[in-house]
């Protein structure tokens, strides 16, 4: 699925498109890039952003990752470590291939601000629900 295509079948994640605003900044084969604004909606009662978001946005990220290399995968497990609070406005999750195998794969989500702060890393286990077919 080439970006255009990633987009319009994830607008139908409710959660993720609607509630969190997330979107699908760039999409290709085992990389994904998904930004969502940061809101008050989104805080904690420290002021900081729930992980529930960040977690939401990296699935989201990894989601348009496995559909830029035409698989269709669900979370087997994901691990968070959650390194430091939001400084921007903005949210950026990075979701990068580390292992695309036929019934399983592995992702790193990385969650950063725009100012570049690291604010959180996933590892992400998918299992292969459907494979396209790859030469």
């Amino acid at each position: 699925m080439n970006t255009d295509e990633i987009r319009s079948k994830l607008a139908r994640d409710r959660f993720a498109s609607e509630a969190l605003g997330a979107r699908i900044e760039s999409a290709g084969e085992g990389h994904a890039v998904a930004v969502a604004d940061i809101t008050d909606a989104m805080k904690n009662a420290e002021g900081s952003v729930m992980g529930g978001v960040l977690f939401t946005l990296a699935d989201f990220a990894f989601a348009a990752a496995c559909y830029a290399s035409d698989d269709v995968s669900v979370t087997l497990s994901s691990s968070v470590t959650f390194l430091t609070t939001a400084k921007g406005k903005h949210l950026v999750a990075e979701a990068v291939a580390v292992r695309r195998g036929r019934r399983t794969n592995c992702y790193r989500v990385d969650v950063r601000d725009e100012l570049g702060t690291e604010i959180s890393t996933f590892i992400m286990n998918g299992f292969v629900v459907k494979l396209a077919f790859r030469a």
